[in-house]
């Protein structure tokens, strides 16, 4: 459910009617207040506080307030400013003037005008990438073991992560959490309850993979967590499969063969939308329909609305899930680990399936345009699957971190 209030301050000129304008104002507010699930708080005219709220809007309520806003111009250092218009009063002509001395002197700023409708949708636009900013501020990444050899576009920026989200990373060694393993943690009763029992040898191994990874997440304060997953295959003869499929459930990104930016890309999905996605790869494309087949071992076990137990892919052990997802609206995503590029694509899951040759989670998309993406530029494999319609938030809380 949406927290954030959107306050509205305002810049009026004095040669107006003041009761006529307040009306307009109600009038205009309101029906704006109808199109978006978050609140609208009108303001005023005091400035100060504006810094200081999460989402602050200039309402530009008549023409003659440039320079009124030249006055207060030390109340918005530092913030993109977004322009409110109602197109009355000469309201956008004001705005237009302002938002050019912002450009002129090196600010950020847009003038929302329009249908309350298309107004409403940008607000909500802003305010959930806004949210979602908040949110991600101060979690901490943890890497267990390095990421896979073969993810060699996977770098990962450390330093633009930390300054434009304020997410940071910690390595933790492999050992670490095969130490812990070796201690044969125990299985959590209410871990059992939330599956259905497997007669599988490697079951109760997958749960202890998972109690271990909570024990470590636990002890290293981690808020997210990617896992170089084939490593076990060796060590402990099974897979993180099903460990990852639980922590996706439970709220906490988690993504395998420590692929970083594929973690950050979840995290992102799950601020905004408070939703867990699918980390997955494709397997097949359609270059003249855009059908894409993605496939994954690791769905989270929140995303399916039915399930059966498998073994890993590639090894034929372990535990992993072939899930049903839901068919309908998805948005397929993708940040680089630099976080200078992304993919957005929105489309419908058309159907599940199964193949014996694919990772176990099979999932057919059509996504206009994601088929040139990935034969022409696509940022990597792995790509995260979302339920419903987000692209726009995720490029406006990208776009405004740059």
């Amino acid at each position: 459910m949406p927290y954030m209030t959107i306050r509205i301050y305002t810049l009026t000129s004095a040669l107006h009617d003041v009761a006529r304008i307040e009306e307009q104002t109600r009038l205009f507010l309101s029906e704006i207040q109808a199109a978006t699930p978050y609140r609208l708080d009108l303001a005023g005219d005091d400035m100060q506080t504006f810094t200081t709220d999460d989402l602050p809007v200039l309402f530009v309520r008549t023409g003659g307030t440039e320079g009124l806003y030249l006055r207060n111009i030390h109340c918005f250092a530092g913030r993109t400013i977004y322009l409110l218009t109602s197109g009355k009063n000469n309201s956008l002509a004001a705005s237009a003037e302002i938002l050019s001395h912002i450009r002129q002197h090196g600010g950020v700023g847009e003038i929302l005008h329009g249908s309350p409708e298309y107004i409403a949708r940008r607000l909500t636009v802003l305010a959930r990438a806004q949210e979602a900013r908040l949110r991600l501020s101060g979690q901490h990444i943890g890497v267990i073991g390095e990421p896979s050899d073969w993810l060699i576009a996977g770098q990962v920026d450390e330093k633009a992560l930390r300054e434009r989200l304020n997410i940071t990373i910690s390595r933790i060694p492999m050992t670490e959490l095969l130490d812990i393993l070796h201690t044969n943690p125990p299985i959590a009763p209410e871990t059992r309850s939330r599956l259905r029992h497997s007669d599988s040898t490697y079951f109760d191994g997958a749960l202890r993979i998972y109690q271990a990874m909570r024990i470590l997440i636990d002890r290293s304060h981690l808020t997210a967590v990617t896992l170089r997953c084939f490593d076990l295959l060796g060590a402990v003869h099974n897979t993180g499969c099903l460990a990852l499929a639980l922590l996706n459930q439970e709220g906490i990104p988690a993504s395998c063969e420590g692929d970083i930016p594929t973690l950050i890309t979840m995290m992102i999905a799950h601020a905004l939308s408070g939703q867990s996605g699918f980390q997955a790869n494709p397997a097949r494309i359609n270059p003249e329909t855009d059908e894409l087949l993605f496939a994954h071992c690791t769905v989270p076990l929140n995303m399916i609305r039915n399930y059966q137990y498998d073994t890993h892919f590639e090894s034929g052990i372990g535990i992993a899930l072939h899930g049903e997802l839901p068919t309908g609206d998805i948005t397929l995503l993708k940040v680089s680990g630099d976080l200078r590029r992304l993919f957005a694509g929105e489309g419908q899951l058309l159907h599940n399936q199964y193949e014996q040759d694919l990772c176990r989670t099979q999932v057919m998309l059509r996504v206009p345009g994601a088929a040139q993406y990935f034969l022409s530029d696509p940022i990597a494999n792995h790509h995260v699957i979302l339920p419903g319609h987000w692209s726009d938030a995720f490029r406006q809380l990208l776009d405004s971190t740059l």
